[in-house]
This record gives structure tokens, sequence and C-alpha cells, in this order.
């Protein structure tokens, strides 16, 4: 389980420190792409496997379950750790994030995610304004 807060910098050429404790549960190769609210997620090969999955039955006549799936595929990318623990990030994931420096990773359960840390905390502070109303029109569910 993917859990935990952490900050890390990109750097120039878009190499970005993974957390060590998420680097034991990812393995050696993991995938990443678009996320949803301007972040990235980070999937371990199982876990993209069923997202995946998921994603090829939604019914491809359907123009949203098109765009999505492209977009989602499309920026799709293996990482692979180097000897720093660090991963490589395409400049189109980079940009769609607006990764410029510091960067919060966010470990979501099954998941991970990669925020700009300005975006994060912004997001972070209205979230836990509406975090105890979330909780409950979730409990209806």
């Amino acid at each position: 389980m993917l859990l935990g807060e952490y900050r890390h910098n990109v750097d120039t050429k878009g190499r970005l420190i993974i957390p060590a404790k998420f680097r034991e549960q990812l393995g050696p190769k993991f995938m990443v792409t678009r996320g949803l609210d301007g972040c990235l997620f980070g999937y371990p090969q199982a876990e993209w496997e069923k997202v995946q999955t998921e994603i090829n039955q939604l019914p491809f006549n359907k123009r949203d379950a098109r765009t999505f799936a492209r977009l989602f595929f499309s920026a799709a990318t293996e990482c692979e750790l180097d000897k720093q623990g660090r991963i490589n990030l395409p400049e189109p994931l980079l940009q769609y994030a607006h990764l410029q420096k510091q960067c919060v990773l966010a470990g979501v359960s099954s998941r991970f995610e990669i925020w700009d840390a300005e975006k994060w905390d912004n997001y972070n502070d209205q979230a836990q304004d509406d975090f105890n109303e979330i909780a409950e029109n979730l409990l209806d569910f």
C-alpha cells in the first residue's frame, strides 16, 4: 500500500526522487501517466494492468471514453529507477502537471500522485476545509 506525503525537487533534466518507501512497493519498473486534478498518477505494474482492463472496458463508441483513454494511455511512460532512486519524467508529463521545482509525492493506496508543491498545498487546504462534509456525503454510498 502506497501511503504518506513526501517532498522532493524535480531537476532541470526532469529527474525526480521516488521515496524509498514507495520504491519497495513499486518494484523495478512501474507506470506514470496523466492523472486527474492536474497531477500525475503512478502505478505498480500489477495495479496498472487492472486499470488498463477497466479503461479498455469503457464503451469505445462514447466520445468521452475514447478521449479519456487516448489522453490517459498516450501520456503513459514506463519508469525505471536509476541508482539514486530517481525516475526521468518526459517533458509532456512535466508540462501537464506544471512540475518545475518542488513536488509532492502522495501515496493514495494502490497508486501514488505527483503534484506541483504549490498546487498540492492549495488543493490540500481546500480539501481539508471540506473533509468532514466529503466524508458524510461518501457515507451515503
